[in-house]
């Protein structure tokens, strides 16, 4: 069934549409959860929540990519999961490597002003990227957005962990120069 056909299931509200975003975008979901949680319940758990969070938001919502708005879903529910169990230092996964490697290029997230500046930087990430070379952008998204391993990337894309780093990290100092200059940081 084709995306389309699945959005209007939600339309309509049939209980199929869960079904079958299930049968077409479970894998996909739970790998974007697991990448982030490191724990099998947790990541099922963020998963099936996704599914009910868009039964509650299709309609009035009507997501142009279900896969990108079910991964959306699924990455913030995941993310939240991953700050509770650290609050409670029980957490575990690469979240912390993966913000740290971000930290110095991206805006801190520490008051409200923030937050309406966030938009901003979101277009601008959105604009030094698309201005990347399609494999540096690729790599990029894989670590930062679905939190993929330094030796996934490598595996997928056949080049050496080094050379994966390499990249993230000549890409990190390229969106830092970019960010001050749109005057985004600090």
């Amino acid at each position: 069934m084709n995306d389309e056909q699945i959005i209007n299931l939600f339309l309509t509200r049939s209980e199929k549409a869960i079904y079958e975003a299930k049968e077409k975008y479970e894998k996909y979901c739970y790998d974007i959860a697991y990448n982030i949680l490191h724990n099998i319940e947790d990541s099922e758990e963020c998963v099936n929540d996704a599914y009910l969070q868009a039964w509650n938001t299709i309609p009035p919502q009507k997501p142009n990519f279900l896969a990108s708005f079910l991964g959306k879903i699924t990455r913030n529910l995941a993310i939240n999961k991953y700050k509770y169990n650290s609050a409670k230092k029980r957490g575990i996964g690469r979240m912390d490597i993966i913000l740290d490697e971000l930290e110095e290029c991206l805006p801190a997230k520490d008051n409200i002003e923030q937050e309406v500046e966030d938009k901003i930087a979101i277009e601008s990430l959105n604009v030094f990227l698309s201005m990347q070379k399609s494999r540096t952008r690729k790599i990029f998204i894989r670590r930062y957005w679905y939190m993929d391993s330094i030796k996934e990337i490598a595996k997928d894309f056949n080049m050496s962990e080094s050379n994966v780093k390499m990249t993230l990290s000549r890409t990190r100092i390229a969106l830092k120069m970019f960010m001050e200059k749109e005057g985004v940081l600090f």
